[in-house]
């Protein structure tokens, strides 16, 4: 089972939806034992196919917030949601798709994920027309690295225990009157702050970027903030990185990355180059881009929900183009079977009146007083027997003709070794005295003489019938 994941880059709100395109996409397929086959950069129609696919979606084009969500499922839930973000969208939260993180947040809420609706309907459709089946699409901030704090845990461990002996003293005094705050609940929750430098903004629109950036030449990058299970992304200027991240973070701690080892930007000397970039932004440790793409597939949080929910059973127009030539060569291929098994029953079914016609022509030409023919084959049997009767012929199956065969048949006995000899409906029953042991040939012999023997293992009785 292959995955392929690709980085997606982010809407252009300059580019009315008419014009929308996608460019040559950084994308990693892994084989079903998780080893890297290809890496590189390609056009949407040029990417491997996969069993499954994995979108990592631009944090510019979400909008990621907590919210208290009703008791509902389904088409109810996705009826409700644009009510319960409405306060939060400056655009028609008719014209987003929401999508609901099965992980609950703290204090009972659920994490939202907002995106334009046409926006993602557009890569869906693209990437199905294209033939990945199997789509999931994840934010790209749920794939940046964890945060640790190790240092501010030892700063606040420190604080709690410079703390412990005051409050000691506090609750000694206060022990009749109040309650004693333990040092967990003294201590703030800090939320860290994770970001990530995922390469320059494609400049499509000049007239919409900032003033300051286009006269300076200074180019605009690519943001992706994540606060715990939230996220947001942004478009700043190089040099402004790590001030709008200390603007945003204030006292919160902050790990910053740079996406690098993406493919297709190797080697390059260019303003947009990891190098170029990475003298304007400090502090920045290295991402490569495969370890963002390995931890989108530990994310669990799929967009693709509701209307945009995988469904591989679903007749869309990209399965019935592909499966059009399969379905008229398997019609073709019915029409073929049902013309052919009907015109060989009509053969077949004039052959066997022919043949009819013929035995019962056959019948009356050789017994013209035959009146009534039912079964010819049957009737012509049966009155040949009656001339032989007549003519003083021995029948096949008569006692006379029964008798010749087995004596022809049987091996060296004793003369008194046959107990008894029974006839009737045409058939010998032999019955051997116990001491007479026949040899295994027996059966076989009787078969070159034309008859058919049967021994019953109850009694030890052969019955002996004209084998033809």
């Amino acid at each position: 089972m292959s995955t392929l994941i690709v980085l997606l880059p982010p809407r252009d709100p300059a580019v009315p939806s008419q014009e929308w395109q996608l460019p040559d996409l950084p994308f990693v397929l892994l084989d079903k034992s998780g080893r890297t086959q290809r890496a590189g950069r390609s056009a949407l129609a040029l990417l491997p196919r996969a069993t499954s696919t994995v979108l990592m979606v631009a944090a510019r084009d979400l909008l990621m917030m907590p919210a208290t969500l009703p008791p509902l499922r389904g088409p109810k839930l996705r009826q409700a949601l644009p009510n319960i973000v409405e306060d939060q969208l400056i655009q028609d939260p008719q014209t987003c798709h929401i999508a609901v993180d099965s992980q609950a947040a703290a204090g009972g809420r659920q994490v939202l994920a907002i995106i334009d609706r046409g926006w993602f309907r557009f890569i869906y459709e693209a990437f199905s027309a294209a033939g990945h089946r199997s789509l999931r699409a994840v934010p790209v901030t749920r794939c940046l690295p964890e945060a640790t704090l190790p240092a501010m845990q030892a700063e606040v461990a420190e604080t709690v225990s410079a703390a412990e002996p005051a409050m000691a003293e506090a609750g000694a005094s206060l022990r009749d009157t109040a309650p004693v705050a333990s040092a967990a609940d003294a201590a703030p929750e800090v939320v860290p702050m994770v970001a990530a430098v995922l390469g320059a903004v494609v400049q499509t629109a000049p007239a919409m970027l900032l003033e300051g950036a286009v006269e300076s030449g200074m180019p605009r990058v690519e943001l992706a903030i994540a606060r715990g299970a939230q996220g947001e992304g942004l478009a700043v200027p190089a040099n402004a990185v790590n001030s709008t991240l200390a603007a945003l973070a204030g006292a919160t701690p902050v790990s910053l990355y740079m996406l690098t080892e993406v493919p297709g930007n190797e080697p390059s000397l260019g303003a947009s180059s990891p190098a170029r970039l990475g003298a304007h932004v400090h502090g920045a440790s290295p991402l490569p881009f495969e370890q963002l793409a390995r931890r989108a597939l530990t994310c669990r949080f799929d967009l693709c929900q509701f209307e945009f929910a995988s469904q591989p059973w679903r007749l869309d127009r990209a399965t019935l183009r592909r499966l059009r030539l399969p379905v008229l060569l398997a019609l073709g291929a019915l029409v073929v079977a049902i013309v052919g098994a009907n015109v060989q029953w009509l053969m077949l079914s004039r052959q066997r009146d022919a043949i009819n016609t013929q035995m019962t022509e056959l019948l009356l030409n050789t017994f013209p007083k035959t009146t009534v023919v039912l079964d010819a084959p049957d009737q012509m049997s049966r009155q040949l027997q009656q001339l032989r009767v007549a003519a003083g012929e021995l029948s096949p199956g008569d006692f006379l003709s029964l008798a010749d065969g087995l004596a022809r048949s049987l091996p060296p006995v004793p003369v008194n070794g046959i107990a008894a000899l029974d006839y009737h409906d045409r058939r010998l029953d032999v019955t051997f005295k116990p001491e007479v042991k026949l040899d295994p040939d027996f059966a076989k012999r009787l078969a070159r003489n034309g008859l058919s023997g049967a021994i019953d293992s109850n009694t030890g009785k052969w019955t002996i019938r004209n084998g033809q």
